[in-house]
């Protein structure tokens, strides 16, 4: 099991390797954008909604990250429809975050006099993120031959992602 995730750092990095270390460092990268955007919001007048569920979130993405990281096998082979549609993801990923800019948090942050983003993507869909994230926590485990962690971690995110949107959709509603 470990020694899957040592090859991969050890023997150079396989197309597996690569897309692990892609995401995250796209995670990171992720948590850092909105922890800036978390302090500015709140210093503008915002407050935090839902806080009491934000470490489970945390933990599973941690953890799904690790397993896949722990059990993959370095070699596997990429089917080149899976990497296309997880590119796709990442597209939608990048016009989310384009589209929601300043507002975008991990966080549910929010004031009665913050805008509310309408444009991109949000046009057409409530929670393009949250889709996004869906889409993610599947394609990849299945991506790189391991089934059941897309299902064990898509009904662990679904449960949690049941409860903030509810909690997101209130605080919305009270922007109209």
């Amino acid at each position: 099991m470990t020694d899957n995730l040592g090859a991969i750092f050890t023997t150079g990095l396989t197309p597996v390797g690569w897309l692990l270390l892609y995401i995250v460092v796209q995670r990171l990268g992720e948590l850092i954008y909105a922890n800036r955007n978390t302090k500015r919001l709140l210093s503008e007048g915002g407050q935090e909604h839902g806080a009491d569920h934000y470490q489970y979130f945390i933990f599973l993405h941690s953890a799904w990250i690790g397993i896949i990281a722990l059990l993959v096998d370095p070699q596997h082979n990429i089917h080149p429809a899976m990497l296309a549609l997880f590119v796709v993801t990442q597209l939608l990923r990048v016009w989310t975050l384009a589209s929601i800019g300043r507002w975008w948090t991990t966080r549910i942050i929010s004031a009665p006099h913050f805008d509310r983003v309408k444009r991109g993507p949000y046009r057409f869909i409530s929670h393009p993120n949250y889709t996004v994230v869906v889409l993610e926590i599947a394609i990849v485990p299945l991506m790189l031959g391991l089934p059941w962690v897309a299902l064990v971690f898509s009904i662990l995110n679904a449960v949690l992602l049941r409860h903030r949107i509810g909690v997101e959709n209130k605080v919305l509603g009270e922007r109209g």
